[in-house]
């Protein structure tokens, strides 16, 4: 078991940045890798950024890249997501999660599906 607890969120202006925090405990956290996804009011749930075990491999959905930052601390049991630049259309509840399979290429690692163990979630509130 993996047990997932994020932190970070809150209400920022346009323009403005915010860094998320996911703190991991239970299973070893190295083996894992993480994720981050987010859903709007009334949208599905998408995926944002995953990270491998190593932090050597990433993925961003196309609308953060260049904005958005994952990254992890294996010696803290925790992974970040720094974001930039934010926009409105950035406001949703934003998860992190926990999966066996490693983000590359050809891996499913965009699908929640893969995912064993989500946080609680943040709220990101984007003002225009």
């Amino acid at each position: 078991q993996v047990q997932l607890v994020e932190s970070g969120g809150g209400l920022v202006q346009a323009g403005g940045s915010l860094s998320l925090s996911c703190a991991a405990s239970g299973r070893i956290f190295i083996n894992y890798a993480m994720a981050w996804f987010r859903q709007a009011p009334g949208k599905e749930r998408e995926f944002v950024a995953a990270i491998s075990w190593s932090g050597g491999s990433t993925r961003y959905t196309d609308s953060v890249k260049g904005r958005f930052t994952i990254s992890r601390d294996n010696a803290k049991n925790t992974v970040y997501l720094q974001m930039n630049s934010l926009k409105p259309e950035d406001t949703a509840i934003y998860y992190c999660a926990a999966s066996l399979t490693q983000p590359v290429s050809g891996s499913p690692y965009f699908s929640s599906g893969i995912y064993n163990y989500w946080g609680q979630g943040t709220q990101v509130t984007v003002s225009s």
